[in-house]
């Protein structure tokens, strides 16, 4: 199920072009399930702690220890690098685990960035080809969960708004840290899809203050 976060999608002179469908694309939330049958764990859900700590910040230097590693494993293959995630925010509270959007040619071709990724030290733990051809990969020294995106992903632009304007907004900060906690409270012996999805509401909230704000959407609905 798709769901379009409030108002028309902001268009040049109300032309339904290229650049349109991909305003479009991003503000429009895919919610579709794995195929019947199909699992997006490689080898099971993964578990970690659901621990909400304050900011903490050596997080942006332990970004940069895993951009390298990245950058080294993968050289030119590796097309954008972002921290994004709650340890990206300045002052955010967030689990200890350092989030980073990859970006490749095409994540499809795992041929093309997994053995040197795992010869790097990172594990695949999910795909999911029929959601923007995602791939995910865990880390452990230090903690961290590297998403795989193809160019051009709506998900992986998402992120970037969604980093740069709680940077930004201190009032949607607090509002996201106090639903953080609150989410992390209730499931501490639950998964961390679990969790993500008791703060989903908030976040679309967020998102749809951010859209109005970057032009993508209107602000009336």
């Amino acid at each position: 199920m798709n769901n379009n976060l409030g108002g028309d999608v902001v268009a040049d002179r109300g032309e339904y072009s290229e650049s349109a469908a991909f305003r479009k694309a991003i503000v429009t939330f895919d919610d579709t399930p794995a195929p019947r049958g199909e699992s997006p764990f490689v080898s099971g859900e993964p578990r970690r702690d659901i621990a909400v700590v304050p900011y903490d910040s050596s997080w942006p230097t332990l970004f940069e220890k895993l951009r390298m590693a990245i950058v080294n494993a993968l050289g030119f293959r590796a097309l954008g690098i972002e921290h994004i995630g709650s340890t990206s925010v300045p002052g955010l509270a967030a689990k200890p685990v350092i989030d980073i959007d990859l970006t490749v040619a095409n994540s499809a071709e795992e041929r093309l960035y997994t053995p040197a990724l795992e010869k790097a030290g990172f594990r695949l733990v999910i795909r999911e080809p029929w959601w923007y051809e995602h791939r995910m990969f865990r880390g452990d020294d230090p903690a961290c969960n590297l998403h795989v995106w193809s160019v051009g992903s709506p998900e992986a632009v998402r992120h970037l708004i969604f980093r740069n304007w709680l940077r930004q907004n201190a009032e949607d900060r607090h509002l996201y840290i106090s639903v953080k906690r609150e989410a992390a409270n209730h499931t501490h012996t639950s998964t961390v899809s679990e969790y993500n999805q008791r703060k989903q509401d908030t976040i679309r909230s967020i998102y749809h203050r951010a859209f109005i704000e970057a032009g993508l959407i209107s602000s009336e609905s």
